[in-house]
């Protein structure tokens, strides 16, 4: 289980010690110093990119992403020494995943993945 502490200046996420992508379970796995191995699915990667073709340019205009269920990660790219490209089958590219970020979404995946399902359903949409 994730420690429940939330990235920010004054507690910044754990150090980020190990990323690697696993392609037979399309999963990326995550070793942050002192907390347990994660793991994140490409798909829940890929529609919670920081870029805005899915953010949008400010609060409100975030763009519901569909048919993602079986995209997968081609390559990672590093970013200086903050972060990660993701380079995902169905041509996304855009976006700096900082490790501040991927903590993030490790940390409150129990939140933002049901929330997700939830916007799917009610725009009567599928993964």
């Amino acid at each position: 289980m994730m420690t429940e502490i939330t990235p920010n200046e004054k507690h910044p996420a754990p150090v980020l010690e190990e990323i690697a992508l696993h392609s037979k379970t399309n999963m990326l796995h995550l070793t942050f110093q002192g907390i347990p191995q994660v793991q994140l699915s490409a798909e829940y990667l890929r529609i919670s990119s920081p870029s805005a073709e899915v953010r949008g340019h400010g609060p409100g205009q975030e763009i519901l992403q569909t048919g993602k269920a079986n995209v997968r990660i081609l390559a990672i790219h590093p970013v200086g020494r903050y972060g990660v490209l993701f380079e995902f089958s169905d041509g996304h590219k855009t976006g700096i995943y900082t490790f501040n970020y991927l903590y993030e979404l490790a940390d409150q995946h129990e939140q933002r993945w049901p929330a997700y399902l939830s916007a799917l359903e009610r725009a009567n949409s599928s993964r």
